[in-house]
């Protein structure tokens, strides 16, 4: 899509730096030069103030990456998009069925009812869920990591969504400071909400969960 829109050599396309080397990676294919902009806490997709301020007069596109379930604000950045004259193009997730959706929000609904010690996702605009993704504030002891490797000690099935960002790997990295997506980078864990999971199942992450919420007080 970008070398179809004659995207190419001397210009600049904004993207976000958290997850998805791919996008930043088809941008080089295409001749350009990622430049990396922060993304909102609550969606974890770009941010549309940080996307502005990335602009240059050498910018001719934006990617805009949907995450976990949740939209960009698409129609703020297409704003920015035609405020300054730029292509703003989409990376979508892939659509679950309606009916595992529901389940799949039936069980974020329940997570977010009894988890303690973790920050839960914020579920607007029509989340989907295809990651239920929540907040491991640190303090360095225990973090994050520490955090997932107990779980997993509990038989419960976690996942880093993103583990480096893609600005501080070796072949994109770039002196620039992204404050929310470092951040994300250090505190989000992926909990299971399989539409398979039983009652049960759930129950056990909420027990696991909560056994080492306590822990994490002084770190909230």
């Amino acid at each position: 899509m970008l070398r179809a829109a004659g995207v190419g050599v001397g210009d600049e396309v904004v993207v976000p730096a958290f997850g998805n080397v791919e996008v930043a990676e088809s941008v080089v294919l295409a001749g350009a030069l990622p430049v990396f902009a922060d993304i909102d806490p609550v969606t974890y997709c770009l941010d549309v103030a940080a996307v502005e301020a990335a602009v240059t007069p050498r910018t001719a596109a934006v990617v805009v990456v949907h995450r976990f379930g949740r939209r960009a604000d698409l129609a703020a950045l297409r704003g920015v998009g035609q405020r300054h004259g730029l292509l703003v193009l989409e990376q979508g997730e892939s659509e679950a069925p309606y009916g595992e959706v529901a389940q799949r929000r039936e069980r974020a609904a329940y997570l977010d009812g009894k988890l303690k010690g973790v920050r839960t996702p914020d579920g607007g605009d029509g989340h989907t869920y295809q990651q239920y993704v929540v907040r491991v504030p640190g303090n360095g002891r225990p973090d994050r990591d520490a955090f997932a490797r107990a779980l997993r000690g509990r038989g419960v099935e976690c996942r880093v969504p993103v583990k480096t960002p893609v600005h501080r790997l070796p072949e994109f990295r770039r002196c620039v400071s992204l404050r929310e997506t470092e951040l994300a980078a250090d505190e989000t864990l992926a909990l299971p909400v399989d539409a398979s999971l039983t009652k049960r199942d759930m129950q056990r992450v909420v027990g696991a969960c909560n056994a080492l919420g306590g822990l994490l007080q002084a770190a909230l």
